[in-house]
């Protein structure tokens, strides 16, 4: 760490962990929950703006269904290498730098994505659309780890609660985001979206030098990829992945099919979108109280949110083996219950593995599918990608209980055996 962070008043210091719950929360941890509650509102708004317009922008710009969904997914890609490097550095880089240098990079970002209109259509757009939203991912990569890492050393009993309650604030710019962006876009144009919210991300870079204070960090000696090769890390990692990638296939392909499919203009593209975000706003606080209060329900309610957004996905367009025509209202609802069972598949998570498990096969699939088929197949074979890695998380942790139990028998017949035969 630098010189004047080990200079820092005693306040800013964190005790270790304990096994006591403190009764309120003290300063520092009051400003802290501001101050990533502000990073988590302020990102995700710029973030989620793109889903009702920019799909049919680019495929005026000349790019085809593919290229939007690869658009969508470089950001993934580069926010999970991203995360990786910068959870590898963040003791020598420190975790209050990275986070403002993440948001200062995002911001400029999300302003110079608002320019991209005047770029030439065809190789020159497309081009700079990778560009700037790659750099953009880095940035983002690099706030969100902070959050996770100063969650984690501020609260280290009380993980799920408070990255639950934070989500609540990402819940909010989820749902800001779409309506927001996409009235703006009605009204003003391409550019006014991303350069109202970039100066708003811009605004919060002054405001968490500020409010956030600083911490101290021990490098850790375990590896990271040997963390990888647990089975249960492993197999969380996949349904996280393939529930996350869900996001971005829905971000990639839902626009341009309520479009085509309702009529819909944009802002009320941006309305449907609520309904992915409000019931993931508000049932992560719970349920990450809950799970921490009862932390053996943790994979119950994982798999149970897995099988249920699998379920949502193949009804989503509906899948054609169903031979049920595609309504706005099963859409909405759709959307809704994804929302919901999303948080009870990422909250519980977050205690075991604070990561970030976003996956860029989900865009870059579903645009790929959507072009060579239709939005209803793609939604079945992402429903059918959560589902299979639910069921995997299912027979895992059924099959380690079977082990443990297995064990005990063997421990107490053990104690049981007379010393003496005879």
């Amino acid at each position: 760490m630098d010189a004047h962070v080990a200079s820092q008043p005693a306040e800013n210091s964190f005790p270790a962990e304990t096994t006591e719950q403190p009764t309120r929360m003290t300063r520092i941890q009051i400003l802290t929950l501001i101050s990533l509650a502000s990073v988590n509102f302020s990102s995700m708004i710029c973030y989620s703006i793109l889903g009702p317009f920019f799909p049919n922008e680019a495929v005026k710009k000349g790019a085809s269904q593919t290229v939007v969904g690869l658009i969508f997914g470089c950001y993934a890609v580069c926010n999970l290498i991203g995360s990786m490097a910068m959870g590898r550095y963040i003791v020598q880089i420190g975790a209050k730098f990275m986070l403002i240098a993440g948001l200062f990079v995002s911001s400029v970002c999300t302003i110079m994505f608002g320019l991209l209109d005047r770029a030439p259509p065809g190789a020159p757009f497309i081009s700079l659309c990778f560009i700037v939203r790659s750099v953009d991912a880095v940035g983002f990569a690099a706030a969100m780890t902070s959050t996770f890492a100063m969650t984690a050393k501020i609260f280290p009993n009380n993980v799920a609660t408070v990255l639950g309650s934070l989500e609540i604030f990402t819940g909010l710019g989820l749902i800001l985001g779409p309506p927001v962006g996409g009235w703006f876009y009605h009204s003003f144009g391409y550019e006014v979206p991303f350069l109202l919210l970039g100066c708003l991300l811009l605004i919060m870079v002054p405001f968490n030098i500020y409010v956030l204070p600083s911490i101290e960090a021990e490098p850790s000696k375990d590896s990271f990829f040997r963390l990888l090769f647990h089975g249960e890390v492993l197999l969380i990692c996949f349904v996280i992945g393939t529930l996350s990638a869900g996001l971005g296939f829905i971000d990639a392909t839902l626009s341009l099919f309520a479009m085509k499919t309702f009529n819909l203009s944009s802002g009320y593209v941006g309305l449907i979108m609520i309904g992915l975000s409000l019931p993931y706003c508000l049932a992560s606080p719970v349920i990450g109280y809950f799970t921490d209060k009862y932390p053996g329900t943790r994979i119950g309610f994982t798999v149970t949110g897995g099988v249920i957004t699998a379920a949502c996905f193949f009804l989503l367009g509906p899948a054609p083996f169903f031979h049920i025509k595609s309504q706005l209202w099963l859409l909405v609802l759709m959307l809704g219950l994804i929302g919901f069972s999303l948080g009870m598949t990422a909250i519980p998570t977050f205690p075991e593995i604070i990561t970030c498990a976003q996956m860029f096969y989900g865009p870059i699939v579903g645009g790929l599918i959507t072009q060579r088929l239709n939005f209803e197949w793609a939604a079945t074979v992402q429903g059918a990608m959560g589902l299979l890695a639910a069921l995997l998380l299912l027979a895992y942790s059924l099959c380690k209980r079977n082990r443990q139990r297995l064990r005990e028998d063997d421990q107490q017949s053990d104690e049981n055996t007379p010393l003496l035969n005879g």
